[in-house]
């Protein structure tokens, strides 16, 4: 598996940890959006994109954030939450969504990662500078090859939940009257 891209979006706040968000391309096929880039102790590193962990409401079963005082839904005061501990003894508030398994592979990212955030803090420096990371979504939805590109037909019929409803027709003699009072309802 190689790291074929690495696109950074400098974040222009000074004094805050985030220095930039990043996306990475593996062997030119699949793409993971949202890494983050912080400035630590000991220099930048890479953080894995992540998701609030949640919680369900006693009352009314709505998703929560762990830190919630009150449901979202209902309005209810929730009971505290007892979150999972890290290695330190913090709360667990966030659940990578994808991350490394082995640390060569974390070693591999970070390097690559980082050596692409110096490179874009030097570009940024320049005049006309443009962030690569801005034409990501336009790049990603590049159309198939020609030989597999396939007609695709819309279904006659909406299916499933997403139906639309029945359109009503008038009947061709009341089509024209714009009269309301005149048997359009008859």
């Amino acid at each position: 598996m190689d790291i074929t891209e690495v696109r950074i979006k400098l974040m222009e706040e000074p004094g805050e940890r985030l220095k930039a968000f990043c996306s990475i391309t593996f062997d030119d096929a699949f793409v993971v959006r949202d890494l983050k880039i912080i400035e630590g102790a000991s220099g930048p590193f890479v953080a894995m994109p992540s998701r609030k962990l949640t919680a369900h409401c006693p009352y009314c079963g709505c998703k929560n954030h762990l830190r919630a005082g009150f449901c979202n839904q209902c309005g209810k005061r929730l009971r505290e939450v007892l979150a999972a501990k890290d290695e330190d003894g913090r709360a667990k508030l966030y659940a990578d969504i994808a991350h490394p398994i082995n640390s060569s592979c974390r070693e591999q990212i970070q390097e690559r990662v980082i050596t692409a955030f110096e490179d874009e803090k030097s570009r940024s420096a320049m005049p006309g500078y443009v962030s690569s990371y801005d034409d990501l979504d336009e790049d990603y939805v590049a159309a198939p090859p020609p030989a597999q590109t396939k007609q695709i037909q819309p279904p006659e019929k909406p299916r499933g939940p997403h139906a639309t409803p029945a359109r009503r027709s008038q009947p061709a003699e009341n089509a024209k009257n714009t009269n309301f009072g005149e048997g359009v309802f008859d």
